[in-house]
């Protein structure tokens, strides 16, 4: 348990190739060895014998006009060109390593909405030091446990297509800007922006290292630094104070590579002269590069290793005019070191953006706002009382593991097997499922929570009206409020959502949901009183449900030294660090304790050691619960069903008082309950391992408690709350 799976459907490997005979049989190679499916090479024109080299190896080749490469261009072909699911793109010069194509393939199923992945650079045995460190240096920052990282919004944006590999759907909504340089960048930049993430990998490595002269590599970095500007809008810091610190850091650095490398005095002494010219020249000539726009074209050619002019700022955004046109407001070249700014008074340059047009969580909410809600259909006598209700529910995105979308589904599937019409409509305002068809989304629907037989659709294209509208998060209201064709609004509400935030817009907007009149079926009669007394709402109430088909005591040996914690870290209401301080006081008192987390992907880092066991599913979490000591689980909202599900095994669970359990289990019921301090919860815990007596008691309330707890008696008491909307809206005056 807990294992993840290196499967991935099928790989490519595309290859750019211009006069790349001198490492491209060995690249070739490495592929086979690896087993990628598929093997393109793309030739803009080479005078040696890179064509031969590649068909000799087996890779389909496709010649291009040396005038009709561009870096993105280029890269969009060879994945058009392709079919594989995961594709690779590599330069000529970079050959993977052994276990690079296995490296992608974990990286890739580490989450479903990874978008691209890529890997180190190692230096080749013959590259200088200068940057065999930067290399070194530089990709060990990604990942300083030399574990795989996932990067999302407002991580850095850096990709490689050095050495680097794309999901197909993600390239296929995204593709590579067709700039001239720093194509990866972008799309790197493009796909956080869009929602995907990306895996820095360290087992995907290629050797791979551009040492060019002295002269070549000013020209390069001109080029490279004019690329980002153009694709990311970045301007490199520049000042003569700066820059002698910089280059001094430099050479103290080599130096240091050197010496822990053997180098003799002499041979250091010698590097360290080209050392000096290195950092240097790569500072000018970088900001040089993010300013090319205040250069003549003339100069930029001049400069450029690509002998080409650039892209004036102003292009970036539909502009037609470039370099060659001087602009009419050149940008400033001369800021300040690290401020980016430029002289006192003065404005520094702007960066031009794009239009997305993306649906995000503020659309229709701002639609709410400005065009209103959309009137419901007349009431029509006895509707409230028809034995067939046609039950629309608008779902927010979903991941394997969701407690609230498992509640709404075991409810959803019951009615419809009661013979209601019932639908799904995913409101994927996050994106997470841009790329997914809704036949995908009912199938993962099927598979994570209950076997829903009836239609799922994403997004309101073919809304097609229903008696009863159940919005089910504070997102999906607004939705719900636009629709039309329906007869009464329901709101299930699973959790008091405001909390979920600090003081934001979005706390705001959660908290507005509940004033726009929709009756409420509120997850717990501590929550119903909370939306009547706070909000004025009307409100019903239904108990969360257990499978006890699954949810049962297992036939294995109970063991007494193990402690369980649900430790969702990224669910800020599980108050997870007190979940840890609490085990860490009590693996101080007694290490003898066996502590197993699950509930999250990744392991949180601890003061104590334990096991993780990652997303399990309900059959496994079964089998946990009936061979643990006790369970711990923590709400800072409206209760759970992990703790009744723990129960329904006979394993004792500590929860915490004053919140919602209350409500349910009573003061002094099956649930041990303790107050928000780690060391009291502590108590609780140790005193379920060592009270023999007391563990038989509160296993044995927990089993009789949860007993009459059923998904069957929580749709009774929903489609009773359906029904009152329904009768209400027949009361109302018209």
């Amino acid at each position: 348990m807990g294992s993840i799976s290196t499967s991935f459907p099928s790989a490519c490997a595309v290859i750019p190739v211009k006069d790349g005979e001198r490492h491209l049989a060995e690249l070739l190679d490495a592929l086979a060895r690896e087993g990628v499916d598929e093997t393109l090479v793309i030739d803009s024109g080479s005078t040696d014998r890179s064509p031969e080299i590649a068909r000799s190896a087996g890779a389909r080749v496709i010649r291009i006009d040396p005038g009709d490469f561009g870096h993105g261009r280029t890269r969009n072909l060879g994945a058009e060109a392709t079919s594989a699911e995961l594709i690779c793109f590599l330069t000529q010069d970079a050959t993977p390593r052994p276990g690079w194509l296995a490296a992608y393939r974990e990286a890739f199923a580490l989450e479903d909405r990874i978008g691209a992945a890529y890997g180190p650079h190692v230096a080749r045995a013959q590259t200088s030091p200068m940057i065999a460190r930067e290399l070194a240096e530089f990709f060990a920052g990604f990942a300083p446990d030399g574990r795989p990282q996932i990067q999302r919004a407002g991580d850095a944006a850096f990709l490689s297509n050095v050495n680097a590999a794309y999901r197909r759907a993600c390239w296929t909504e995204i593709r590579f800007r067709d700039v001239a340089y720093a194509e990866d960048q972008a799309f790197g930049a493009d796909l956080l922006a869009a929602g995907w993430s990306k895996v820095y990998h360290p087992g995907a490595a290629v050797l791979h290292a551009h040492d060019y002269g002295p002269i070549e590599f000013m020209r390069r970095y001109f080029d490279e630094y004019r690329g980002l500007r153009e694709t990311t809008g970045h301007i490199e810091p520049f000042g003569f104070s700066a820059t002698l610190a910089a280059v001094r850091g430099g050479m103290c650095g080599d130096d240091r590579w050197l010496a822990a490398r053997g180098a003799t005095p002499i041979e250091r002494v010698r590097w360290l002269a080209r050392s000096g010219t290195h950092h240097g020249a790569r500072r000018v000539f970088a900001a040089l590069g993010s300013r090319s726009a205040a250069l003549p074209a003339a100069v930029q050619r001049r400069i450029s290793l690509e002998g080409r002019a650039g892209v004036a700022p102003a292009a970036l955004n539909g502009s037609s005019r470039t370099a060659d046109e001087s602009p009419e407001t050149p940008p400033d070249a001369g800021a300040g070191a690290g401020t980016g700014a430029g002289a006192a008074g003065r404005v520094p340059p702007a960066r031009a953006v794009r239009p997305r047009a993306l649906e995000n969580d503020f659309a229709l909410i701002e639609e709410v706002w400005r065009e209103g809600t959309t009137p419901l259909l007349d009431p029509v006598p006895g509707m409230a009382d028809r034995d067939r209700l046609r039950i629309a529910m608008i779902l927010p995105p979903f991941t394997r593991g969701s407690g609230g979308h498992n509640t709404l589904m075991q409810i959803l599937t019951r009615l419809e097997r009661r013979g209601h019409v019932c639908t799904v409509w995913v409101h994927d305002f996050l994106g997470v499922h841009r790329s997914v068809w809704p036949a995908v989304l009912r199938a993962e629907l099927r598979e994570f929570f209950a076997p829903f037989e009836g239609p799922v659709y994403k997004g309101f294209d073919r809304w097609q009206g229903a008696d009863v509208v159940l919005a089910t998060g504070w997102q999906t209201v607004h939705p719900a409020l636009r629709l039309d064709q329906c007869r009464a609004r329901v709101y299930v509400v699973n959790d008091h959502e405001p909390e979920f935030y600090a003081t934001s817009t979005e706390r705001a907007l959660a908290t507005e949901t509940y004033g726009f009149g929709l009756h409420c079926v509120a997850a717990s009669p501590w929550l119903r009183d909370l939306l009547i007394d706070t909000y004025s709402t009307s409100a019903d109430a239904f108990q969360l449900g257990v499978a006890h088909e699954i949810y049962r005591p297992r036939p294995v040996e109970r063991r007494r030294d193990t402690v369980v914690y649900y430790a969702r870290h990224s669910t800020a209401r599980r108050a997870v660090p007190v979940g840890l301080m609490a085990l860490a006081e009590l693996h101080r008192r007694r290490p003898d304790i066996r502590i197993v987390l699950f509930g999250a992907k990744t392991p949180p880092d601890t003061s104590f050691p334990f096991e993780h066991l990652g997303v399990l599913t309900p059959e496994n979490l079964s089998w946990l619960y009936s061979e643990s000591t006790v369970g711990l689980c923590l709400s800072l909202t409206n209760f759970s069903l992990m703790p009744k599900e723990m129960l329904a095994c006979g394993l004792p669970c500590v929860e915490l008082a004053g919140v919602s359990a209350e409500s349910i289990f009573g003061p002094d019921g099956p649930l041990e309950l303790a107050p928000l301090n780690p060391v009291r919860i502590a108590d609780r815990l140790e005193r379920l391992v060592d009270d023999r007596e007391l563990w038989e008691r509160r296993s044995r309330e927990g089993i009789e408690f949860v007993a009459s707890h059923t998904w069957d008696h929580a749709t009774d008491e929903v489609e009773a709350g359906l029904r009152h909307a329904l009768a209400l809206r027949e009361d109302a005056p018209r």
